[in-house]
């Protein structure tokens, strides 16, 4: 259930994004969030994918090569290398922030959770 809701958490910040890149003066920075985000969102699902399969294994006392911090490095790798090559459209410093929204929406969805129960 927490992977859901963090996901939807994430088209959120996608949608306020995408909005801020078409109706306001800033858009390079909305830019530059909007792609920081999207893959961003990848890495959150492929780190959820992989810890549930980490899991699983656990439970069945099997061997999982490893959660994927590689392919999520070089996935912000590439969003900064295509920030970078494209600098006109997209403001680095907003791709920056925007690859680390999936571990704050992470932070904040625990830290909210926690507090509630």
């Amino acid at each position: 259930m927490n992977d859901a809701r963090q996901r939807k958490w994430m088209f959120c910040l996608l949608a306020i994004f995408v909005l801020g890149a078409a109706f306001t003066p800033y858009q390079r920075i909305f830019l530059g969030l909007l792609l920081g985000t999207a893959f961003s969102l990848f890495m959150l699902w492929s780190l959820q994918s992989k810890i549930t399969r980490f899991v699983n294994a656990a439970a069945k006392n099997q061997r999982i090569s490893g959660i994927g911090t590689f392919s999520r490095l070089l996935a912000a790798i590439l969003a900064v290398v295509i920030a970078l090559r494209f600098e006109e459209y997209f403001h680095l410093i907003g791709v920056a922030v925007g690859i680390a929204t999936c571990y704050i929406v992470i932070l904040i969805d625990s830290l909210v959770f926690r507090l509630k129960d």
